[in-house]
């Protein structure tokens, strides 16, 4: 579990490092508002690149036990945009290819192991700007990812299935553009 925390450490740090280096318009920092329903904390940090396109960068990090049943740790996504409208970006339609890696932290009772996935998709979504500061993030898309699970003490062997193949990557974010 340590390590886990350091990994999300380290995580954090760079995307910090990312956004203080950030200048200029066109930066939103958001927070998916579906997150916390599965008990995920979910940032994301958006950078216009040119005019119908730009760069972002999302760190989540999630825990929650029951019982003797624990689970936790990140994972972060990047994202690039094409923004399809009129508009000028970080507003408007857009599809938006993506990977993403992630990493848990399982435990069972005596039992403890790793998962790590690795992925990718593609969403279709829409932002919109009010008063030019206020960001309202809606998005939805296929997603894949596969990975390995690693028991690091017991023996038992945990029941990942519902972590791979193919999912939906959706979300309603909010957030401040500088």
């Amino acid at each position: 579990m340590k390590q886990t925390g350091n990994k999300s450490f380290l995580v954090a740090l760079l995307m910090t490092g990312f956004i203080i280096t950030a200048s200029g318009q066109g930066n939103v920092i958001k927070i998916n508002i579906l997150s916390p329903v599965v008990k995920t904390f979910n940032i994301q940090y958006e950078k216009k690149l040119k005019s119908d396109a730009s760069f972002q960068l999302g760190f989540f990090y999630t825990g929650y036990s029951t019982g003797a049943t624990g689970f936790s740790g990140f994972g972060i996504t990047p994202e690039y945009r094409f923004y399809l409208s009129d508009t000028e970006a970080p507003r408007g339609v857009y599809v938006a290819p993506f990977i993403r890696y992630q990493s848990f932290t399982l435990t069972d009772g005596a039992n403890k192991g790793t998962l790590s996935l690795f992925g990718g998709g593609l969403i279709l979504g829409k932002q919109w700007l009010f008063k030019e500061k206020f960001a309202l993030d809606i998005f939805i898309g296929p997603s894949y990812s596969s990975g390995s699970t690693k028991v690091t003490s017991g023996s038992n062997t945990f029941d990942t299935g519902s972590f791979g193949g193919f999912s939906v990557r959706t979300g309603i974010c909010f957030g401040y553009a500088f």
